[in-house]
């Protein structure tokens, strides 16, 4: 295949969908000329109408693209090559910019499988970029084409938010019924490798905590002083997705706590189990004692040794040793019972 053939799935242009909102009952599909000539005919909008184009960013002429056919801010593009990816929607000229980071479509709880969805807002365009398919975008694109409702640009915004938010209480969800099973087995005393499990879930929980929650800063700088296009409605549904992640945050926090204390018992069931086995090889070191010593200093090949030759000097032997062997035994036990 040709490298400029090769398109990750989006139109050449980087555009793998666009939809255009408030011109029909249900969203229309555009394509890039569909874009084009929406965006050369501006003045002629419904007031109700706004764009939603999503691009994906590892095809190597999309942000070439943006720069010559869409007026986006330069933050923007400033975001899009920054090393911090903590999730947070801010304001830059009269623009809200939203960074949010999300999961593959293949996560699994061996590793933090999560990537980077760059959001630009405005009252008559919202434009999304990745470079890696995400679970939150794709719930968007289904309910987008299933008809449900978006009012407005800032509504879209708010709905990718609840997405990401359902994505993680999902992750929370399975995250619980493994926890679950784990507890299971240890009420059944059945450890086996589960430990090393819950470190790996209890170490992608956290990254997913650090990675995925809003900054509480950016948020209420945002809430205070939003654009003046942003109606009233959507402030208080934004302010609602906020509050309703914070309360799957909680959820997260609770549950990488309750990982936390099933990880001290099993060690402490793990230690247990490991002073047990010493303490049986204790026992056996010291009633062993004995016997090894008084077989070295007989078997020594020096004269004089006592019973050499009499005829019951081996049965003599066999019950001093017994007898020593017997009185250690009951002294370890009487320690190990008062202990």
């Amino acid at each position: 295949m040709a490298l400029e053939n090769f398109t990750y799935g989006s139109d050449p242009s980087g555009l793998v969908w666009g939809y255009l909102f408030g011109r029909d009952a249900s969203p229309l599909p555009l394509d890039t000329a569909g874009v084009l000539d929406w965006l050369k005919h501006a003045e002629l909008h419904g007031p109700q109408e706004f764009v939603w184009l999503h691009f994906n960013l590892s095809n190597a002429s999309c942000e070439k693209w943006l720069h010559n056919n869409l007026m986006l801010s330069e933050e923007f593009y400033q975001t899009l090559h920054e090393d911090s990816r903590s999730t947070r929607i801010e304001l830059a000229e009269n623009t809200l910019i939203g960074v949010v980071n999300d999961v593959l479509h293949d996560f699994s709880f061996q590793s933090a499988e999560i990537s980077t969805l760059w959001v630009h807002v405005t009252h008559k365009l919202v434009v999304s970029a990745r470079r890696k398919p995400l679970q939150s975008i794709e719930r968007l694109r289904q309910a987008v084409r299933n008809g449900e409702p978006i009012r407005s640009s800032v509504e879209l915004l708010i709905h990718l938010l609840r997405d990401q938010a359902d994505v993680l209480m999902k992750i929370v969800r399975d995250a619980v019924n493994r926890v679950d099973g784990v507890e299971d087995d240890l009420l059944a005393e059945r450890i086996s490798r589960k430990r090393t499990d819950l470190g790996t879930m209890r170490r992608v929980l956290v990254r997913l905590q650090r990675l995925l929650a809003p900054e509480p800063s950016a948020l209420f700088r945002l809430l205070q002083r939003p654009p003046a296009w942003v109606t009233e409605i959507d402030k208080q549904e934004l302010r609602q997705s906020t509050e309703e992640f914070s309360v799957v945050l909680s959820d997260l926090s609770s549950l990488q706590e309750r990982i936390k204390l099933l990880q001290e018992e099993i060690a402490a069931r793990v230690n247990e189990e490991n002073s047990r086995s010493l303490f049986v090889l204790t026992i056996v070191t010291v009633l062993a004692l004995p016997i090894n010593m008084i077989a070295g200093l007989l078997g020594m090949n020096v004269g004089g040794i006592p019973l050499a030759n009499d005829t019951n000097g081996f049965w003599i032997v066999v019950s001093i040793v017994s007898s020593i062997t017997v009185v250690a035994a009951w002294l370890l036990f009487r320690i190990q019972k008062y202990h």
